[in-house]
């Protein structure tokens, strides 16, 4: 992230009406894949494929977003969040739309898996960056408010899908749905940027340099130069010092040399975050948290139809009572991530084990409402996407959000790819849910415990101890005279 968002957030103003877009553009891109659960048995009866291969279309669509993060990331920081949104709305809407004519199920995972979940993936990206930049003392609060439109959207979607099925067919419902989500075009219009976006600026800086390759002549610096001379230390070698106007534009001019390397180094090497072990192990417990936790929404109303508890999606369907307990998760846990006593990464590691622990006890479960209670449990501590920009931003710091936040979307994005598959292939092999949602489960609790234990304080203390060496000092050469550009 540029150097620009280190500037004070308005924390307020505008920034309420980005929170609302956020949270209209999140109800719109998300609401169908997260209540699939409705549309999963509709597409193995229609299709007649395995329970294995028909949950490619939920994994692609829940995984495809979140694996291209560090592209989607990079799409707003160089275009900004407007465009990106944009372009969002069209393809959420036309893959929705290309589904309703789907041939087979590996045009769906296609249609519906990769081109929706591109969609939402830059949908998501673009809410949360200028969500970040518009917010700081209330964002906690800002980002779970705007997340909570997906699982709004999840709790409407699912009965409203249901009965366009009803009505007008699987294709019809598509059709509808699909239409609807154009509406996304709509809320990027409220997204005025903060700041320009890099595409801008790098164009800026290439007019400048035209400029001055142009002119050779410069004139005299103005006050709007002086602002550039307060970021780096630049060194220049005293054999036959400048004038002061030469001296300026050899300044400025390294200046500007020096903050392209060095935003070229951080753009072009993420993988540096995992250097970083609190971070390495929030991505750690990122990847077992969606991996175990995201089957539950495509296989509640199978689970339930399987074990003969309802033989039919009820009036309430599972995924909906998800839905809304995430939405209420998302926003009690934003707001308790802004309280200065609450340490968010304790409070994330706490919820996933509390998810972890409602995984295991779903097997035990011989009753439809011990279901839907487990259901709730699930969905409210799975309403730690709010906190998750929070957590990475105490972490690795604002300036760095974008990129990092896209690596550690990454291995969440791996989990959602993967997890889906993993229990239906392990349902066709056992006709049974318990060991994959006992395998889910203790998965997402190490995680928790994993992320929860490598936070603890006594590391940074131990790592202070074994690296206490002194700071470089730089010293001024008798040759040298230090400019501060």
């Amino acid at each position: 992230m540029s150097p620009q968002t280190m500037r004070k957030a308005p924390d307020g103003g505008w920034g309420w009406v980005i929170v609302w877009a956020a949270f209209v553009g999140q109800f719109l891109a998300y609401g169908s894949p997260h209540s699939m659960g409705v549309l999963y048995p509709e597409w193995l009866s229609a299709f007649q494929e395995g329970k294995g291969l028909t949950a490619w279309i939920g994994s692609v669509a829940s995984g495809a977003g979140l694996i291209a993060s560090p592209i989607c990331s990079a799409c707003v920081v160089n275009f900004g969040a407007r465009p990106v949104t944009v372009f969002s709305g069209v393809m959420v809407a036309g893959g929705l739309m290309l589904s309703a004519f789907a041939p087979n199920v590996l045009f769906l995972i296609f249609s519906y898996g990769v081109v929706v979940g591109l969609g939402c993936g830059l949908v998501y990206a673009a809410s949360v960056t200028i969500i970040c930049q518009y917010f700081d003392k209330r964002r906690g609060l800002a980002l779970g408010i705007s997340m909570t439109g997906s699982s709004v959207g999840g709790f409407l979607y699912a009965t409203t899908q249901n009965k366009l099925i009803e009505l007008y067919g699987l294709e019809g419902c598509l059709l509808i749905i699909g239409a609807f989500s154009l509406n996304l075009v709509a809320c990027a219009g409220l997204m005025r940027p903060l700041y320009p976006p890099g595409y801008y600026l790098k164009q800026k800086a290439a007019y400048e340099r035209s400029e001055e390759q142009g002119f050779p002549e410069l004139e005299k610096p103005s006050a709007s130069q002086e602002p550039v001379t307060k970021d780096l230390l630049i060194v220049v070698e005293v054999l036959d010092l400048p004038t002061a106007h030469e001296s300026s534009r050899v300044t400025c001019s390294l200046a500007r040399k020096k903050r392209q390397r060095a935003d070229g180094a951080c753009a072009c090497s993420p993988v540096r975050f995992l250097q970083d072990r609190v971070f390495a192990a929030l991505c750690v417990a990122m990847f077992v948290f969606t991996l175990g936790a995201f089957p539950p929404v495509l296989f509640m109303e199978d689970v339930a139809q399987s074990e003969g508890l309802v033989e039919e999606v009820s009036v309430i369907p599972l995924v909906s009572i998800m839905a809304i307990a995430m939405g209420l998760g998302k926003l009690a846990l934003g707001v308790m991530s802004d309280l200065r006593w609450v340490n968010s990464t304790y409070l994330y590691a706490f919820t996933l084990v509390g998810t972890g622990v409602a995984l295991l006890l779903i097997p035990l479960s011989k009753n439809y409402i011990a279901l839907q209670v487990l259901s709730a449990v699930v969905g409210f501590f799975s309403g730690n996407w709010s906190i998750t920009p929070y957590v990475t931003t105490k972490i690795v710091g604002m300036e760095q959000l974008t990129e990092a936040y896209g690596v550690l979307m990454f291995f969440g994005g791996l989990g959602y790819l993967l997890g889906p598959p993993f229990v239906g292939w392990f349902y066709d092999w056992t006709q049974s849910y318990d060991v994959p949602f006992y395998v889910s489960g203790g998965c997402v609790v190490l995680g928790g415990l994993f992320l929860f234990l490598s936070a603890l304080p006594c590391w940074e203390r131990k790592m202070t101890e074994d690296h206490s060496m002194p700071e470089i000092q730089y010293t001024i050469d008798c040759h040298k005279v230090a400019s501060v550009a």
